[in-house]
């Protein structure tokens, strides 16, 4: 079988003919990509996007035949650049905050001029708060997690971790830990029901964050890309708990620390959250026609 790639940019090595082995019963978008990686090395599987002539992705779980590509068909291919794997951009992300955290937590002289900070309650359940937390999303990435696309785009890593190293890294950490919040100041005053309160809350919602995130790994089997809907605890309101339940867990860690930089990072995740949540929620309802009709994208209820 006979297929022509054309490059979406302009390229002087292309159009091509790739003589396959095989009809289109048989074949699948796998071996068109081994096929171009053979013919072109640096072009490996993971840096092509492989479209029909009008841009539709070729998905790589049918036939070409059942896809309606048959021999003499014409497709394009785009180069994404160089990869990196989801989970690998994951444990980056992850490991800048706990890093970062106890540089400003133990690194009192460097950061605020001073030998030694004795820090407040406050300041000891935030540091163990959020260590704990990164340690989960760790714990979790290598797991927990299964990803319905391998790779990205190698910069998109710098971008990714900006917003949690800059933001839940530097920007809390420094804010946090500083002196106007230490032991005997008037702003690290807090009373044991606020301060045991808002680490309960933590701790329910960390848990329940858990639960929605190995249930959502139960739904796709691995090495796959189905996709089921979820049932169960906090899916039977919103569409994504899991993120649900990460606003509630930052949230009792703005209500704990009361400084500006953890409403701040807690509005730009959880703007974020929802931007992602809502999407899912309609790509749910597309695809499903039985999905239930009273759930939310993230809050239930609301929105």
């Amino acid at each position: 079988m006979k297929i022509t790639i054309t490059s979406r940019s302009k390229s002087s090595k292309f159009p091509v003919t790739l003589d396959l082995a095989g009809d289109a019963s048989s074949l699948t978008l796998k071996d068109i990509n081994k096929a171009l990686h053979k013919q072109f090395p640096k072009l490996t599987p993971d840096r092509q996007r492989i479209t029909t002539e009008d841009k539709k992705p070729v998905p790589d779980d049918k036939s070409l035949a059942a896809l309606g590509i048959n021999d003499g068909a014409s497709l394009q291919v785009k180069d994404l650049g160089p990869q990196i794997g989801w989970r690998t951009v994951f444990l980056i992300e992850y490991a800048g905050p706990m890093v970062i955290h106890p540089l400003f937590y133990y690194g009192t002289k460097l950061f605020y001029g001073q030998a030694a900070i004795e820090h407040s309650p406050m300041q000891k359940w935030a540091f163990a708060l959020v260590m704990l937390h990164f340690l989960k999303r760790e714990l979790e990435t290598i797991f927990v997690h299964r990803f319905s696309h391998g790779t990205m785009p190698f910069f998109n890593v710098f971008k990714n971790s900006a917003h949690y190293w800059f933001l839940s890294g530097v920007n809390l950490a420094y804010w946090v830990y500083g002196p106007w919040f230490a032991q005997g100041q008037k702003l690290a005053v807090r009373s044991d029901v606020w301060l045991y309160g808002c680490v309960a809350v933590w701790a329910w919602a960390e848990l329940s964050n858990l639960i929605t995130h190995v249930t959502l790994r139960n739904l796709r089997p691995a090495g796959s890309r189905e996709r089921k809907i979820p049932y169960g605890y906090g899916f039977d309101l919103v569409s994504c708990a899991n993120y649900f339940f990460e606003f509630i867990a930052w949230t009792s860690v703005c209500f704990l620390t009361t400084s500006w930089s953890a409403f701040l990072f807690n509005v730009v995740a959880t703007g974020q959250m929802y931007v992602w949540a809502v999407k899912k929620h309609k790509n749910y309802k597309k695809e499903f026609p039985n999905y239930p009709k009273t759930r939310r994208a993230m809050f239930p209820f609301i929105a």
